[in-house]
């Protein structure tokens, strides 16, 4: 049992890796929650909604932070803890490192005030490991992009930003997993699901978390 979570920039393919590891748990017996973040829970749903839309009212920096803090104070405390007493896996897509990759990198507010909120929010819950799926914000770009001329819809209020915001972002991720190596793995967001499935696994095995 472990708490995984999956960090990267919009395109990068998290839910592609996500979706591969749940897949080789549950091959092994293991019970899982799959979650995501902004979200998780209906309030956070709802939150989502009003984060994401690009029309309507829009949050400052500040208000946008709190807003994700919300949604992970009820995250942490209707799902994933008791998710974890139940010695189930939980893999959630993004989670307190997107807190400071978006709103302290992208956003340009305090790293630490963003520490002290994610503290807060999860009453020092602590993640087993982060994997972030890294890739070029030209190449996620083209992804994000692709998805939509696949799939219709239309691009929410992150991914409409441009691109030295993504960049940012990119860095900060960067950043907070080369200051907690063990705390983070680095995967080439480019290269087949199967491969960075292989390597995840590989370092689940070394923690020994399987």
């Amino acid at each position: 049992m472990a708490f995984i979570v999956f960090e990267g920039i919009d395109g990068a393919g998290k839910s592609s890796l996500m979706n591969a590891l749940e897949t080789a748990l549950m091959q092994r017996g293991q019970q899982c929650l799959r979650s995501r973040e902004p979200g998780g829970t209906p309030l956070g749903e709802e939150l989502r909604e009003i984060l994401l839309r690009t029309e309507g009212a829009t949050p400052v920096a500040r208000a946008e932070a709190l807003l994700y803090q919300v949604i992970r104070a009820q995250h942490v405390e209707e799902k994933i803890r008791p998710a974890l007493k139940e010695n189930r896996w939980v893999l959630c897509d993004r989670f307190t490192a997107s807190s400071i990759a978006f709103q302290a990198g992208g956003r340009a507010i305090s790293k630490e005030e963003i520490d002290w909120l994610n503290r807060f929010s999860t009453n020092n819950l602590a993640v087993d490991l982060f994997v972030l799926l890294d890739l070029a914000t030209e190449e996620a770009a083209e992804r994000v992009q692709k998805r939509y001329d696949d799939n219709g819809g239309k691009k929410d209020r992150f991914e409409l930003e441009k691109q030295d915001f993504h960049q940012r972002v990119r860095d900060t991720y960067l950043q907070l997993a080369k200051e907690a190596p063990q705390k983070w793995l680095i995967l080439d967001a480019s290269q087949p699901t199967e491969n960075m499935l292989k390597t995840l696994l590989q370092r689940l095995e070394k923690e020994k978390c399987l």
